[in-house]
């Protein structure tokens, strides 16, 4: 990776490029206004994405100029890239919080800490750039990302994401045809094509020197598909007589590998120190010439070598030299011989420093050896604990995928690939996994190393193709390859496994859920189990599944109220809080998931743990959704979403909206999200979303009366009866077959609800169950039923419940002519429905209000007051009396975003300071807002 300027030497005019320009310029203006700007550039090499960086460039003034080059030899260098484009700004690394500190300074190697966690290390990348913007505007310009090491390309990737009002721009450049693009996906884009025609010409005249023949422009044209670079070079290749029109040219123009070759005839034809002084520029890091100029020294090479390669256009002019273009480099390395290659690394491995850059030697060392090599692969291990410890797991799987092929032991050899296999999939690049289990897997030995493998295996299969299905039995294979010899990671096994399987759901691959949780039950417990381990939650739910839901409640019940009382909580690789959430809901325990699942998110927030943070925030969203707060709900499920997002996951939002919009009434965006999670639950194995599609839709339909609908709804999940949702939806059905008239369903599910509420026990439970008593009974003994459902309900955050409760007892009071003792309960479900926005619900009850003779207007909210999710999170933080520190800390976003979203709360309210913000929040159409666990 190159710190750098322009290049040197005549820069041509641009030609053309208007669209480009104008988005160039377009995000200059927004840094310069205190704003952020993050652009993307792709296209094939030559096309002109450097050029366009200098453009942006050359119009920067006013701010603060940042340019790096990513370069193919420097990919081992974990955070190498990043650790130069922060350089400048490490002054401040003391003003982070200790975390980031900690995590930045092992990504540098500056201390002996603890391992380095990416996303803490992206979190200090985005505040020490921002702290730096906001004294100059700052312009970041990253030439050639697709060569950055991927630590840095996904720091970089990240911030770009979480920048908002920062006074920072950033433009990449990235060619289509290398790289992990998928970083950079979410990111504003332009696909930078070849030069119309009318701008190629001009171009082209601009390059030749004399006489340029129209007919011969125009094939060059064509023949280049207007490729800036290969027009550029196509002219110095072609003589004056074959410009001119005079001499033919060849046919067909040797275009499709014109750029390489060219460059590969120009240092061929230099003398042959030049060439192995290329050779060695082209296999070194670009940020210590010293050690290239060392290295030349091991060889007999003169730095006046490389005057033949500036003079022939192969090297910039400057203090470097530099490539004039990096394919120039790769050509050189690619043309090179085996037998020079070992020379100059060897002569690179002699120049390197053990004590300053072990690992850059080691890798030297392994690159001029010849065949298997216990000492070097010796050393490349070492190395790859360092990268590791930096946080650097492309670079450690890469010295591992070394350190394995030098090794000579057959057992030992495997080991390191499996580790490899481990570190590619840790650092990402899920795609390297598989054929290195492929090569560890024959000459594994150890057991555990077998269940190692097929548990890699099973995770790299998840992430590449989102088979989450498959890997409950791959997962089951794991188990039985260790036979009980190692409990703590059969127990992890098995966690994995249920985790995967109640997503999953059947129809699975090789296996059904009652077989995971077979296996479940029958395996012993660790005596040695910590209190926070969801060993017995894994348990609990396996014998849910294997012998009925009277086996599990008191396990799953135990488990719960041991992690409640455990003093910390530890995270697992699939996250807690779906297993967790899971089991609440099936033992109606909606306090011990509020209470489990919001400690996991306030330690997922204080370790910056992103991926379970995003999953935690989700399930505490649907008690929000029970708790009556809507609002809250959405704006937790909308921070998840920038969380899942600014790691680069692909997610689709509204899958776990659909029960949000059912509530709010807003059918045809129920109906787009049931449609994406159809498609989405198919395509990735994840079953459960059909059930909670099919519970959105069930809500949906309750509101609008639409009973046949809502029991045709609610019946496939009640026949599968699995964790969770086979629970949730008995209340639905036994309403649903009341009100369509099939007293036979509801008997049997309130049959059904009876059992398992009483064993349960809690008032979430036998509130329900008081509820479906009355509404199957209809008698006058209803009524006890109804208040008695309406007093457990109060008791617990479970306010949606509580309102349906109301609305239906004061519907059963107004068909028996109760007229006044109605109004009470509708008024008091009308009132609550309306204020969070359960539209359908709140129609419901004011069509009953009117029918006992009472007006209810409907409310429409005022939306001259809305806001957006991030403006309402800043906000309700903001009221709660955090600093804009705090609130930037807690969001994971800059101080001054927070000052840009508190600046848009204050315009849409029309108040003028922070302690007016409660009282604005409190005007109809808000709720108390969400309350993220700290």
């Amino acid at each position: 990776m190159v710190w750098r300027g322009p290049r040197s030497g005549t820069v041509r005019p641009m030609v053309g490029r208007f669209a480009e320009r104008e988005a160039i310029g377009q995000l200059l203006d927004a840094a310069r206004e205190g704003l952020s700007g993050v652009l993307v550039l792709a296209g094939e090499a030559g096309i002109g994405k450097t050029r366009l960086l200098e453009h942006a460039a050359a119009q920067a003034a006013g701010a603060r100029l940042t340019w790096l080059v990513g370069v193919e030899a420097e990919q081992l260098l974990g955070y190498g890239a990043l650790h130069r484009l922060l350089r400048p700004h490490l002054n401040r690394i003391d003003r982070l919080p200790a975390r980031q500190q900690d995590s930045l300074n092992a990504a540098f190697g500056l201390a002996d800490t603890s391992y380095s966690d990416r996303y803490l290390v992206g979190l200090a990348t985005l505040a020490l750039l921002s702290a730096a913007a906001s004294e100059l505007p700052i312009l970041c310009l990253i030439d050639d990302v697709h060569w950055l090491d991927r630590e840095s390309a996904e720091t970089l990737a990240f911030v770009a994401r979480r920048l908002h009002a920062d006074s920072l721009g950033l433009i990449f450049s990235t060619r289509n045809d290398l790289g992990d693009q998928g970083l950079f996906d979410a990111l504003p884009s332009l696909r930078v094509g070849g030069l119309p025609a009318t701008d190629a010409r001009e171009l082209l005249s601009l390059a030749v020197d004399g006489h340029l023949d129209t007919a011969v422009a125009d094939r060059i044209v064509a023949g280049t598909g207007g490729n800036p670079l290969a027009l550029i070079e196509l002219a110095a290749h072609l003589g004056a007589e074959q410009l001119a029109g005079v001499a033919p040219m060849p046919d067909p123009l040797p275009v499709s590998r014109l750029l390489e070759e060219y460059f590969r005839q120009s240092v061929a034809a230099l003398p042959s120190d030049t060439r192995m002084l290329l050779l060695l520029m082209a296999a070194a890091p670009t940020d210590d010439m010293a050690v290239v100029w060392h290295a030349a020294g091991v060889l007999g090479l003169a730095a006046k070598s490389a005057a033949a390669a500036v003079e022939a256009g192969v090297l910039d002019h400057g203090a470097g030299p530099g490539f004039r273009h990096p394919l120039i480099r790769s050509s050189v390395y690619a043309a090179a011989s085996g037998h020079d290659r070992r020379r100059i690394h060897a002569a690179l491995e002699a120049a390197s420093d053990p004590a300053r850059v072990p690992d850059r030697r080691a890798w030297h060392r392994a690159q001029a050896t010849l065949g298997p090599d216990d000492a070097a692969a010796a050393d490349l291990d070492t190395a790859s604990n360092c990268a590791r410890a930096r946080g650097g797991y492309s670079a450690q799987a890469l010295f591992l995928s070394k350190a394995a092929e030098l090794t000579i032991e057959p057992a030992k050899r495997a080991e390191r690939y499996l580790a490899a296999a481990q570190a590619h999939l840790t650092s990402g690049d899920r795609a390297a996994v598989l054929p290195l289990l492929d090569l560890a897997v024959p000459a594994l030995q150890q057991p555990s190393a077998r269940a190692r493998a097929l548990r890699i295996r099973a995770s790299a299969e998840l992430f590449n193709a989102g088979n989450n299905d498959r890997v409950p039995a791959m997962m089951l294979d794991a188990v039985a390859e260790l036979a009980d010899a190692d409990p703590r990671m059969t127990w992890e096994l098995l966690y994995e496994a249920v985790h995967a399987a109640v997503v999953a759901r059947d129809p699975m691959h090789r296996t059904t859920l009652a077989d995971v949780a077979k296996v479940a039950v029958a395996t012993p417990h660790r005596p040695d189990a910590p209190a926070w381990s969801p060993d017995q939650l894994v348990k609990g739910l396996a014998l849910r599944t294997a012998h009925g839901y009277e086996s599990s409640v008191a396990t799953v019940q135990e488990a719960l109220a041991k992690l409640r009382g455990s003093a910390e909580l530890h995270d697992m690789a699939s996250p807690l809080s779906i297993i967790v959430g899971l089991a609440a809901d099936d033992v109606w325990d909606i306090e011990a998931c509020v209470e489990i699942v919001g400690r996991l998110a306030a330690a997922d927030r204080s370790q910056g743990a992103l991926y379970g943070l995003s999953l935690s925030l989700s399930v505490l969203a649907y008690t929000e959704i029970w708790n009556g707060r809507l609002t809250a709900a959405e704006a937790l499920f909308a921070e998840a979403q920038d969380y899942a997002t600014a790691i680069g996951l692909t997610t689709q939002g509204d899958l776990n909206r659909a029960l949000l919009y059912a509530w709010m009434g807003r059918e045809s965006d129920v109906h787009a999200a049931v449609a994406m999670m159809d498609v989405v639950s198919t395509t990735c194995g994840l079953g459960m979303l059909r059930q909670l599609a099919l519970h959105a839709l069930c809500i949906l339909d309750l509101g609008m009366g639409r009973y046949d609908e809502a029991l045709r709804h609610a019946l496939p999940t009640y026949e599968e009866d699995v964790p969770s949702q086979g629970n949730l939806v008995l209340p639905l059905l036994v309403e649903a077959a009341v009100r369509a008239g099939d007293r036979h369903t509801a008997a049997l599910a309130l049959k059904r609800l009876e059992d398992r509420a009483q064993l349960a026990g809690t008032p979430w439970a036998l509130g329900l169950l008081a509820r479906c008593r009355a509404l199957v009974d209809d008698t006058a003994l209803a009524e006890n039923w109804y208040r008695e459902s309406i007093d457990l309900l109060a008791a617990v955050p479970l306010a949606a419940e509580h309102a349906r409760s109301s609305l239906l007892f004061g519907e059963w009071l107004r068909r028996r002519k109760r007229r006044s003792e109605a109004r009470t309960h509708l008024r008091a479900a009308y009132e609550s429905f309306s204020a969070w926005g359960a539209s359908l619900f709140a129609e419901r009850a004011r069509i009953e209000l009117l029918a006992t003779g009472e007006t209810a207007r409907r409310r429409v909210p005022e939306t001259r007051f809305d806001l957006t999710s991030q403006e309402r999170q800043v906000a309700l933080l903001a009221a709660s009396g955090l600093t804009n520190a705090e609130i930037a800390s807690r969001l994971f976003i800059t101080t001054s975003t927070v000052e840009f979203h508190l600046n848009k709360v204050f315009r849409k309210l029309g108040i003028t300071s922070r302690r007016q913000i409660a009282a604005a929040l409190g005007r109809p159409g808000f709720d108390d807002g969400p309350s993220p666990p700290d």
